[in-house]
């Protein structure tokens, strides 16, 4: 009887209890792995000025030396102010491409091996990179969005709401496709040559080119909030067109929000496969 009691009692203390699993714990990993993101972006205040070094000397120094060339080509828009959106775009992109670079880190220090057997499920994982990443992007691009009325762009509440979501877009795409690259690379060195190998592909691809359909609508957006004629507007606004169609702006975003869920899945995919 005593034997019996004992080894009920050594049971009960030795007794391994699991978490619950289920969508409420994979969302609570989703927002773990996002804080987690947050924080390491916030203490790392040499990333968030060398991010913004070259879109400010794009849209300062280039801007400026190109607007003494072109002086009076685009009556009542300064040539700076035509290179804000794709300024914007470039403030996005590279802290975009280089969040993904957390998760080579993570790997190479082990740290990724301790998520990945969690009891979680494993795209919880990925989409709080995606989500991390998308909003350290976003945050990154808001600093360049204060300096719109340097640039002649105007502090509109409306302006600045639709260009934030749109750059909010654009940075879950380009992470979703950082993460998607950087999901087997095991070398922090190798992902940097390969980012450094991409990243010049995105400046001139066009079609095919997620930044082509998300810079558009940010230029659409600043040019309807700017005073100027209509033939300087069609002039340096023209749009995106397939032929002769002019694709729309709900279009356009369609587009890039596909691209992402599309890359999202693959990296999913990709790290269920994974060791």
């Amino acid at each position: 009887m005593t034997t019996a009691a004992t080894t009920v009692d050594l049971a009960e203390i030795i007794r391994v209890q699991t978490p619950e699993g289920g969508l409420r714990h994979d969302l609570r990993a989703v927002r773990v792995v996002w804080q987690r993101e947050m924080i390491r972006f916030t203490r790392d205040r040499l990333r968030i000025i060398t991010s913004l070094i070259q879109p400010v000397l794009f849209l300062f120094v280039l801007g400026t030396g190109l607007s003494t060339i072109t002086n009076g080509t685009a009556r009542n828009v300064n040539f700076r102010t035509f290179m804000y959106p794709g300024a914007l775009s470039m403030a996005v992109l590279f802290t975009a491409m280089f969040s993904a670079a957390s998760i080579v880190w993570d790997r190479e220090f082990g740290f990724l091996r301790e998520m990945l057997v969690a009891p979680v499920s494993r795209w919880s994982i990925v989409v709080g990179k995606c989500f991390g990443g998308a909003t350290t992007a976003a945050l990154q691009g808001v600093i360049i969005l204060a300096f719109a009325g340097l640039v002649g762009v105007p502090y509109s509440l409306s302006l600045m709401l639709i260009v934030f979501g749109e750059l909010l877009l654009l940075a879950f795409t380009l992470t979703a496709f950082g993460v998607m690259t950087a999901a087997r690379i095991q070398q922090f060195q190798s992902f940097m040559a390969l980012n450094q190998m991409l990243l010049m592909p995105l400046f001139f691809l066009s079609r095919v080119d997620p930044l082509t359909y998300a810079v558009d609508p940010i230029r659409r957006a600043v040019f309807d909030h700017l005073d100027v004629p209509a033939p300087v507007l069609a002039r340096l606004n023209p749009g995106l067109t397939w032929g002769t169609w002019r694709v729309p702006t709900a279009l356009e975003l369609l587009i890039v929000a596909a691209m992402g869920i599309m890359m999202l899945a693959i990296a999913i995919w990709q790290f269920r496969s994974a060791d």
